[in-house]
């Protein structure tokens, strides 16, 4: 690993639960680049509208990435150009991609706590079915997944 942070997080021996680069990477199903200009020129066409008269130019500098999870959720990170010259798409990609990936880390985050006090109090979270209103546990949400859940 060439992460200065990871090497010394290892380095120093940290070894109780944490996320990791590695887990990061696993949750990610697909990943999805495109730039402003081709989102306008899709969106233009979807609705059958001419879009001769847009100046692309700016839009062409401005690169998404969406990051879908194994779960579904989605992230999005973005990368702008200042100047037309300096425009490289791979550089571009790149920094879109660390920008949607820098979003993951709170949420992985999020979920190892989560899991981590699930154990501690042997009692899970509770969520609230959206359909009857009634209190149900992340065991019974993960075993229905067609009822839809939010967290209360």
């Amino acid at each position: 690993m060439n992460d200065p942070i990871q090497n010394e997080i290892e380095a120093k021996g940290l070894t109780t639960p944490r996320v990791t680069p590695a887990d990061i990477e696993a949750e990610i199903a697909s990943e999805h680049y495109f730039t402003a200009a081709q989102g306008v020129r899709a969106a233009f066409e979807e609705h059958g509208l001419p879009a001769r008269d847009l100046k692309y130019e700016p839009l062409e500098r401005l690169t998404f990435c969406v990051l879908v999870l194994k779960n579904g959720f989605t992230v999005a990170g973005e990368s702008a150009c200042v100047s037309p010259e300096n425009f490289d798409v791979e550089i571009g990609r790149k920094v879109a991609r660390q920008n949607a990936v820098n979003k993951i880390w709170p949420l992985l985050g999020f979920s190892l706590r989560d899991a981590i006090h699930e154990a501690k109090t042997k009692r899970g979270p509770r969520y609230r079915c959206a359909e009857t209103g009634e209190f149900v546990t992340r065991g019974y949400a993960e075993a229905n997944p067609a009822t839809t859940v939010k967290e209360s």
